[in-house]
């Protein structure tokens, strides 16, 4: 009897359509080991937070987000760097997924993170930004291994990823976090 397979989704920081960061959820979808699914989840809808929006409940693009972290097993997020930091638009999407506090769909979900920019910092301050704001949500991040690509350009074209070194990357990471999902949930089985 073979595992049920990890779904994971995977959600790119950047609204561009040709952006690096969503080239890179492409090419996880596409080299995911055998048992592992990787589905993209695009922020455009989303709108900003406001807890006064909140109390009234969760707009329908909110939902939709939380609802597929919550179905997930584990989630892939591709940040790109902005001013030294997250994007905002993937900060958004964390704060609305972080509510209710104590109670939301990131409580203990499986994380990783995954980073592409056309500078030399390979997503460096904004994979660790993102960590720390994730950890305050009480995710399980996966501090290591992840993935920073400097100078996309390089990588990336047209919103394609042609780099087999990057891919392999992905597909490396990607396995490392399969078992680190299924370790997660064996950990939960066993509370």
């Amino acid at each position: 009897m073979s595992a049920k397979p990890i779904k994971i989704l995977g959600i790119p920081g950047s609204l561009r359509e040709l952006s690096f960061n969503r080239a890179l959820i492409q090419a996880a979808s596409d080299v995911a080991p055998e048992g592992v699914d990787v589905e993209m989840f695009l922020l455009h809808d989303v709108p900003f937070y406001n807890a006064d929006v909140e109390v009234q409940g969760n707009p329908e693009p909110v939902q939709r987000l939380k609802d597929a972290i919550g179905a997930s097993d584990g989630v892939l997020f591709a940040t790109p760097q902005y001013n030294a930091s997250v994007s905002g638009v993937l900060k958004n999407a964390v704060d609305w997924a972080s509510r209710p506090a104590f109670e939301s769909v990131l409580l203990e979900k499986p994380v990783a993170i995954i980073g592409a920019t056309t500078g030399r910092s390979a997503t460096e301050k904004a994979r660790t930004e993102l960590m720390n704001v994730l950890r305050s949500t009480r995710s399980h991040v996966m501090e290591s291994p992840t993935i920073g690509i400097s100078n996309s350009r390089d990588h990336i074209e047209a919103g394609d990823l042609h780099s087999e070194e990057v891919r392999d990357q992905i597909r490396d990471l990607l396995a490392d976090f399969a078992l680190f999902i299924r370790g997660h949930s064996l950990s939960e089985a066993a509370d």
